[in-house]
């Protein structure tokens, strides 16, 4: 099943790296970085975009600095004061799984960056992946790819990128 695992990885960061290039979504995530939320190196999460709207316009839109908050060491943007409101009120019906990290990744055993333009809302939960071609992999099997992921988040969310690339 391991083996099975890194192949699978090989051939997703294989996507990664070559199918369209290597993008910048890709190159984004802080490869020394043992926190649990994908940040950027000023900690700003989820590139800037809205975790609220996703639920309540069923689409990304890009947040406001002026609406920010600090959650779980990581600043959240929204693109109104509603939606930051909405999202101090239950932080967590509104954070993306696995910290924000590609749902994708999470299942193979990687923390890859999530890109937010690259979506679902699955059992009112938001998965982000780092490229379309990967999404397309992970939306073979859903149930399954979440499965492992939530079985692999306990074990990797406090390890770097660059720690888990090695295993």
């Amino acid at each position: 099943m391991r083996t099975q695992h890194s192949l699978l990885t090989l051939a997703i960061s294989s996507i990664i790296a070559v199918g369209g290039g290597l993008s910048t979504a890709a190159q984004a995530v802080v490869p020394t970085s043992t926190s649990a939320v994908d940040t950027d190196e000023h900690g700003l999460a989820m590139q800037g975009y809205d975790a609220v709207a996703y639920f309540t316009e069923g689409a990304p839109h890009q947040g406001n600095p002026k609406f920010k908050v600090m959650q779980g060491g990581a600043t959240y943007y929204f693109a109104s004061a509603a939606n930051m409101k909405r999202f101090k009120k239950n932080p967590s019906a509104y954070l993306p799984q696995y910290g924000g990290f590609c749902a994708m990744g999470t299942s193979l055993h990687q923390k890859f960056e999530g890109d937010p333009k690259v979506w679902h809302v699955v059992d009112n939960k938001l998965y982000l992946n780092v490229n379309q071609d990967v999404d397309r992999r992970w939306g073979d099997d859903v149930p399954t790819n979440i499965t492992h992921a939530n079985e692999n988040w306990p074990e990797i969310k406090g390890k770097t990128p660059a720690e888990l690339e090695k295993q």
